[in-house]
């Protein structure tokens, strides 16, 4: 078990961090327009929309409770028990969230009619690292 701990954390982390920042969706409007937003980008142009509390709910779901779940695992991983584990818990209670989000906004993107949707490798990676994480809390809490 230790062997795939240490083989899927590097990979989770990698992968975190390239759904964080590659394209999630492109959103073809009109066959004239085209958006290919990053999970960052989505968050930042909430926040410069004036939808400052959407950003923070979904940047806290989408970004900062996955990035805590997986330097808890690290955690973990390397030895730490007791708290961290409680912790670990707590944290991934809400650990699908951010897919359910996601989903959402490809549902309204395609369902309004006025665009199209398609998935882009950040979602890949982005689902990538969250099958992962779950896949390494489950092996740290059967440790």
């Amino acid at each position: 078990m230790r062997l795939i701990l240490a083989l899927i954390l590097p990979l989770a982390t990698f992968s975190f961090a390239l759904g964080l920042t590659l394209p999630l969706i492109s959103f073809e409007k009109l066959y004239f327009f085209q958006e290919t937003p990053s999970l960052i980008q989505v968050v930042s142009g909430l926040d410069r929309e004036g939808d400052r509390a959407l950003a923070i709910l979904v940047g806290c779901f989408s970004i900062l409770f996955p990035a805590i779940k997986l330097v808890l695992l690290h955690m973990v991983a390397l030895g730490g028990r007791g708290h961290f584990l409680t912790l670990l818990g707590a944290v991934s209670k809400w650990s699908m969230m951010d897919v359910m989000v996601v989903a959402l906004v490809v549902f309204a993107a395609k369902s309004s009619g006025l665009a199209t949707a398609m998935t882009q490798p950040g979602l890949w990676f982005y689902a990538f690292a969250t099958v992962s994480t779950a896949i390494a809390a489950l092996l740290c809490r059967n440790r």
